[in-house]
């Protein structure tokens, strides 16, 4: 070994450096007050407010209303419909963008994300001057005995409108990630199209997709403004949750804004139960697939 390496002094290994403990207790008194403030003190006021008369009234509230219990039946079957809209055009777009390079790429990608900015209540508007009574395709469909604005299928498309880049947007990276490989090695055995989607393109992005669905339905299930739009509120007919919720609370007397609370309360049940399922699958996206054997 060179003489100057052996005479060269030995480097101190560094600690490494952290913020003052001033600094990060503040940070982090700051964060649990903002995220209490804002997000834990408004549930725990909801459902204060909707139980704070007991379980019996809480059940009375949410069922001896036809409009309530309409509203939740309405949601529970819009929600899952555009969810499944969703999950198609999803899929297929994912795929097309993960596994190809083609002109309108980067047009595509964009036009996905295009609902994150577009408000909720412009795309209703967007709605109803497509399938409008006014608008030629609206009178068309009027005439042949379709109905779509302030009907439930305008609430679907409102919905499926809102939460279109959710399934979109989690499986491009996850099928970006996972390579075409293996669907290549499927389809040079001779495997059909179905069974390269079924055996081999679903099992790796499963855990991706239901990440995506579960957001989408989170979304759906909350959505106010564009369902607002092309709704028409009509009360046990076009109403869910969110714009019942509003109808109840603006209702003169306490009876009302129990009523809204326990409805409410439903609505932050469905929520909670998402986030809770999101957080257990989490894990399940960040494992990374395990290189195959050597043979």
């Amino acid at each position: 070994m060179p003489a100057e390496l052996l005479d060269a002094p030995a480097v101190a290994p560094t600690r490494p450096r952290t913020d003052p403990a001033v600094v990060r207790y503040t940070l982090i008194g700051l964060t649990y007050l903002i995220v209490g403030g804002l997000i834990v003190l408004p549930l725990v006021a909801v459902f204060h407010f909707a139980l704070r008369n007991g379980i019996g009234e809480y059940w009375t509230n949410l069922t001896t209303n036809r409009d309530t219990r309409h509203a939740v039946f309405l949601t529970l079957v819009v929600a899952p419909v555009a969810v499944a809209m969703n999950v198609v055009f999803g899929v297929a777009a994912a795929w097309l963008i993960a596994r190809f390079r083609f002109p309108g790429r980067t047009v595509l990608t964009t036009l996905i994300d295009l609902p994150f900015s577009v408000s909720p209540v412009v795309a209703g508007l967007i709605f109803v001057m497509i399938f409008g009574a006014q608008a030629p395709l609206g009178a068309w469909l009027q005439e042949h005995g379709y109905r779509v604005i302030f009907a439930p299928p305008g609430i679907v498309l409102a919905t499926a409108f809102v939460t279109f880049p959710f399934v979109a947007r989690e499986l491009i990276p996850v099928m970006e990630a996972a390579g075409p490989e293996e669907e290549l090695a499927g389809r040079s055995l001779g495997a059909s199209g179905w069974q390269l989607f079924w055996r081999v393109t679903l099992p790796n992005v499963k855990w991706g997709l239901l990440y995506g669905v579960i957001l989408c339905n989170a979304r759906a299930m909350g959505e106010f403004g564009a369902v607002y739009v092309v709704s028409g509120r009509i009360g046990g007919e076009t109403d869910t949750i969110p714009l019942q919720i509003q109808k109840l609370f603006d209702t003169p007397g306490r009876s009302g804004i129990s009523d809204a609370f326990a409805l409410a309360s439903v609505l932050t049940m469905l929520a909670l139960v998402s986030l809770v399922v999101k957080v257990l699958i989490e894990p399940k996206l960040r494992e990374k697939p395990e290189p195959p054997a050597e043979s």
